[in-house]
């Protein structure tokens, strides 16, 4: 029997495919917890300023959430790490499905892969054994078909992580997927896996039980748990209609970024790209969730009829929708779950997939590509078929597809001709797509963002107000719910900064964000006592929200020593910050650097850094963090001008 927080990690040497076990010490495990805080740490300690992500000496880290493999209600998930191909600095992605309950099953609280395998290989974990096998077999294929042999090779129950086409061709946004169609997807994941001819790991985690700190108080603490998620607002849509639900509102609202966030307002019958219609339409064929979920947000859908009957996949979820439809100015559902479909078997990044051809999109409409620039493909907006050509493209780095495969940030370099101004990104990363011209708590946790403008990081849906409560949050983080509102300056890094906290335990206990930032059911006491029930290990609530700011700061370090000074680090969208969305309530001002600059100033604040962005060495010494000093001496010296930092060296 495993104890459920042991702390124990498998080190594999893919350049020497050798394997031994390591032990986390206690006191590191009691400062950083597991999966992101742990990854995060162990991460700072491999990699350097100088590291190749696409080299061997980038490390590829899968760290399980502490809470799963436990009964805790959407607990399960797993944090995957790397110095990221896309941006060249910090990359956390993560991951539902079954992954981190199987790992942690399996007696594995994490993996940490050093070096490059000279043959593509897999790694077979049970909780007796771990070995490293040739995967030559399995090179090529796409995700459905490795997992099919693996599982046929190991047993129906063994859990298989893998990446598929793209990650062996090294697209800069390739996904790392497991239970098929659950996808680590943001950043370039993928490609670092293919990078080092790990094609695959498989996990059987049958024999393994976890062993509950204090069973009788952890049952209650679940049980309360249970009860408030099961109550939340959000709880029936989301299990009803999925993550897709909403998107014929949000177009109403004129909140939906289409054609290449050019407008937030798409004409035309959007009901049956949304979510809610899929039921009545055929498409849905059940309702899914990841391992230890309640809710079962998920979807599987399939075409029955029609010049794409037989496509079916997991998904899609809402941000495939905006790419693949709206953003991409196709209001057909079919097309998107090809291109679904498409993404999940290949191993595609579907935010990043959809950015980069919504950009080659709005480029031919401007005249800065040509038809034949695109391989001769009608590539306006509206084509379905094109785009589903241009996945493919993608996926295997073929013709035109292979600039895309780069990201939009080195497509637009190459192409030039000021598509840099419509290539929506900062920092390499293709933005989720959420329209934050109109919302200014997720613009600013956009730009802070570590690993660059997503959504998965600090998701700060409170501030919308469309809940009781978000509201109640927004009035105990601000003292007043009139500031559940999304366009004002007012309050926001208040918003920002909790959500970041809070997002950060999640990810380090495994928890989903529909518990903790994008539904509030849970909050800092009641994770608290999970957690001591569970593992023993004792943190207020207080205490909790300080690890959160201890591994939220570890990220900032990691890419400050990096070189990116916050000028650099702290930006959005050229488009977000120089063009207004007229589509928008109230007009859609951009948020320009002045606004940003103010919104920042007041972050740095409350983040105890100095007014140049820069964490000060008080701050760092109550995190303690302190051990990242000698790396960062140089960064204070070239980033920051306050007086305040000149006891760094």
């Amino acid at each position: 029997m495993q104890t459920s927080y042991p702390g124990r990690w498998l080190i594999v040497d893919l350049s020497s495919e050798t394997i031994h076990r390591e032990y986390i010490p206690p006191k590191t495990l009691e400062q950083f917890l597991g999966g992101r805080g742990i990854g995060a740490k162990l991460l700072w300690n491999l990699v350097s300023a100088d590291t190749d992500p696409l080299g061997e000496d980038n490390a590829f880290i899968i760290a399980p959430g502490v809470l799963s493999g436990t009964s805790a209600p959407c607990s399960g998930r797993t944090t995957l790490l790397a110095k990221s191909p896309a941006t060249g600095h910090y990359l956390k992605s993560n991951i539902g499905g079954q992954l981190g309950i199987a790992l942690k099953l399996a007696g594995v609280d994490g993996i940490v892969f050093t070096g490059k395998a000279k043959r593509p290989v897999y790694l077979a974990i049970t909780p007796d054994q771990w070995q490293l096998n040739p995967a030559d077999d399995l090179w090529g294929q796409g995700v459905r078909t490795t997992t099919n042999l693996l599982k046929k090779r190991h047993g129906a129950d063994a859990e298989v992580v893998c990446i598929g086409p793209a990650g062996e061709r090294l697209v800069q946004f390739a996904a790392v997927m497991t239970s098929y169609y659950n996808a680590a997807a943001r950043g370039g994941i993928g490609a670092v896996m293919g990078s080092k001819n790990l094609k695959a790991l498989v996990i059987d985690p049958r024999f393994g039980k976890l062993e509950i700190a204090d069973p009788d108080g952890f049952t209650r603490a679940v049980k309360k748990a249970r009860d408030l998620l099961y109550s939340d607002s959000i709880a029936q849509d989301l299990h009803k209609f999925g993550t897709a639900r909403d998107v014929d509102l949000l177009n109403e609202l004129r909140i939906l970024p289409s054609y290449n966030f050019q407008k937030s307002h798409i004409t035309g019958e959007m009901r049956r790209i949304s979510g809610r219609a899929w039921p009545e339409l055929g498409y849905l064929k059940s309702i899914v969730g990841c391992g230890g979920c309640i809710y079962s947000c998920h979807r599987f859908t399939r075409i029955d009829a029609g010049k794409y009957a037989g496509t079916y996949s997991g998904g899609p979820e809402y941000e495939t929708v905006a790419s693949f439809g709206s953003g991409c100015g196709i209001l057909d559902p079919e097309p998107v779950f090809v291109a679904n479909a498409l993404c999940n078997d290949l191993g595609l990044d579907t935010i990043s997939t959809g950015g980069v051809i919504q950009w080659a999109m709005e480029s031919i409409q401007r005249g800065a590509l040509t038809r034949e620039d695109v391989d001769g493909l009608d590539l306006s907006f509206g084509n379905g078929d094109a785009v589903i050509e241009m996945v493919k493209k993608i996926g295997y780095r073929e013709g035109f597809g292979d600039l895309l495969a780069d990201g939009v940030a080195r497509a637009a370099e190459q192409i030039g001709r000021d598509s840099e101004k419509w290539a929506v990104h900062a920092r390499g990363l293709e933005q989720s797509r959420v329209e934050i011209r109109g919302a200014y708590a997720y613009a600013l946790a956009f730009a802070v963002n570590p690993r660059g403008p997503d959504h998965l990081h600090s998701e700060c849906l409170a501030e919308f107000g469309g809940t009781k409560e978000g509201i109640a949050l927004i009035k105990r983080l601000t003292g007043d719910e009139k500031y559940a509102i999304p366009n004002t300056e007012d309050k926001r890094a208040e918003i920002v900064r909790w959500h970041e906290d809070i997002y950060a335990v999640s990810d380090a206990l495994g928890l989903c964000a529909f518990t903790t930032t994008a539904a509030y059911s849970l909050q800092e006491e009641l994770i608290a006592e999970l957690l001591k029930t569970a593992t023993g290990i004792t943190l207020t609530g207080s205490s909790l929200m300080q690890t959160g700011k201890r591994i939220l700061t570890l990220e900032r370090c990691f890419n400050l020593r990096d070189g990116l000074c916050p000028e650099k680090e702290d930006k959005l969208p050229w488009r977000i910050m120089h063009e207004s969305q007229p589509d928008l309530p109230g007009g859609g001002e951009p948020i320009t650097p002045e606004r940003l600059k103010r919104m920042l100033s007041e972050y740095y604040r409350l983040h105890g850094w100095d007014n140049q962005g820069m964490p000060k060495k008080a701050t760092l010494d109550a995190l303690d963090l302190a051990f990242t000093l000698p790396q960062l001496s140089a960064a204070y010296s070239k980033c920051s001008n306050s007086k305040e930092n000149t006891d760094y060296n």
